[in-house]
This record gives C-alpha cells, structure tokens and sequence, in this order.
C-alpha cells in the first residue's frame, strides 16, 4: 500500500507511538509525505527550542524509510482546485493545508494516514484514521 501521512502521523510515528509505529510497517511499501506536511513540521520545529535535533531526526525518518516528498506541481495545484470546489459545495469546509494534503495525496494514488477525521468529507482519496 502506497501511504500518505500526514502530519499528526509523523509526529506519532517519531515519538515511537505502537498503534502508528506498526501500521506504517505493516501497510507502508511505499510511503510519502507532502510538502505542506513538511512545512507544518518546520514551522513548529522553528517554534520549539529542539529545532535542529527535530530537523535532523526528520531527515533520518525520511532517509531510513525512504520516505518520497510530494512536491506542489501544477497538477497538484488542480487536484486542490477540485477538492476545495467539492468541500465547498457540499459545505464541507476542512482546513486549507489540509486541502493541499489531500491534493498531494490524490496526485500519487496513496491512502492518507491521519488522524483527522475532517478527511472523510474529501471523496476524492482514501483515508485510514487512527
């Protein structure tokens, strides 16, 4: 299984978390992970008082599990065209980074894994929650 995760799962999955820890290693054949995800991460890396340390074992994560960053693309940018519309219609609102999430992933065929549940209100992706 191709999985997506998100960022609350990033943070599970580093701080040794079993329920996230065994799923990634049982379902991740291949893994990703957005560059919003990323960016979130930074931002509350360069908040903390550990930034380096957290950067670094970022890196290593990403490194070990061969972990594929999902870039912004124009195809990404229209996937999230379509996904913001969809929530937008159906008055689903979920948070904008999250739409971009949802867009990255929707772009590589991958199942999200997070623990949002505003995720199910996105058709167009698959989603596991933990």
């Amino acid at each position: 299984m191709k999985l997506v995760i998100d960022t609350n799962i990033y943070c599970d999955y580093a701080e040794g978390r079993p329920e996230t820890v065994d799923m990634i290693a049982t379902h991740g054949e291949h893994i990703c992970i957005p560059s919003i995800v990323v960016g979130e991460l930074t931002y509350g890396f360069i908040q903390g008082k550990r930034q380096q340390s957290n950067e670094r074992k970022l890196r290593q994560i990403v490194n070990r599990l061969k972990i594929e960053v999902i870039d912004v693309t124009v195809d990404v940018a229209r996937k999230y065209a379509m996904i913001y519309l969809s929530l937008k219609k159906t008055g689903n609102r979920i948070p904008i980074n999250d739409v971009w999430i949802a867009a990255c992933c929707m772009e590589v065929g991958g199942t999200l894994l997070t623990r949002d549940k505003h995720f199910k209100y996105v058709g167009q992706i698959e989603t596991i929650v933990l």
